[in-house]
């Protein structure tokens, strides 16, 4: 399948059928996301991969809202943290190139800390668009929620730094998914519009 295909057929997941992804397929995942590009190899992040039913479906389902269904269903839960900027400053070193922190230091830093912890989290995004094109790839859908109660996931999890951006229910769609594009097409914008050339 081509990437053009991917972006046709790849839609966000509303029902998953009970079928766990094998372990292999997890592991590909995990080491996909630790390759994941990010702005001056900051790589801000942290991966939380939920596959423990209790703690998915009983303490995480029903924090995530409209979605509680969905991460209930899901064979995993991934969850997808940003390390603060006071850790990003303390672990930089063990793999940020002395070119790169330096530009860090010359025009992110000086721009303040709120600055700084957007652009983190700017880069754990950057990971999200990966690992939904590497999911849809493989032949696993996703459902990618914003709308979760964040804080409160974090009280779940360990601290070390990290705290809760949004989190991925992970599985193999219902045949019955009334929000696959072959029974409810995309709605996008016409090319003419988002595209441009100057």
């Amino acid at each position: 399948m081509d990437f053009l295909e991917l972006a046709t057929t790849r839609y966000t997941t509303k029902s998953y059928q009970d079928k766990r992804i094998e372990k292999e397929t997890i592991e590909a995942l995990k080491e996909i996301l630790r390759l994941s590009p990010s702005s001056i190899n900051s790589q801000p992040w942290q991966f939380l991969f939920v596959s423990d039913e209790k703690l998915k479906n009983e303490s995480l389902a029903k924090l995530s809202l409209m979605n509680e269904q969905r991460v209930k269903q899901a064979s995993h839960l991934v969850i997808f943290r940003v390390m603060s900027p006071a850790l990003f400053e303390e672990k930089r070193s063990q793999y940020i190139s002395p070119s790169g922190y330096a530009f860090y230091q010359q025009h992110m830093k000086p721009q303040g800390e709120a600055y700084v912890a957007s652009w983190l989290a700017h880069q754990v995004y950057v990971a999200l668009g990966y690992f939904l094109t590497a999911c849809a790839s493989m032949g696993i859908d996703s459902t990618p929620m914003e709308g979760i109660l964040k804080e409160e996931y974090d009280k779940y999890l360990p601290d070390q730094g990290y705290h809760t951006l949004f989190a991925v229910a992970i599985g193999y769609r219902d045949p019955e998914d009334k929000n696959q594009p072959t029974l409810n097409p995309k709605n996008r914008l016409p090319l003419t519009e988002v595209i441009r050339e100057l």
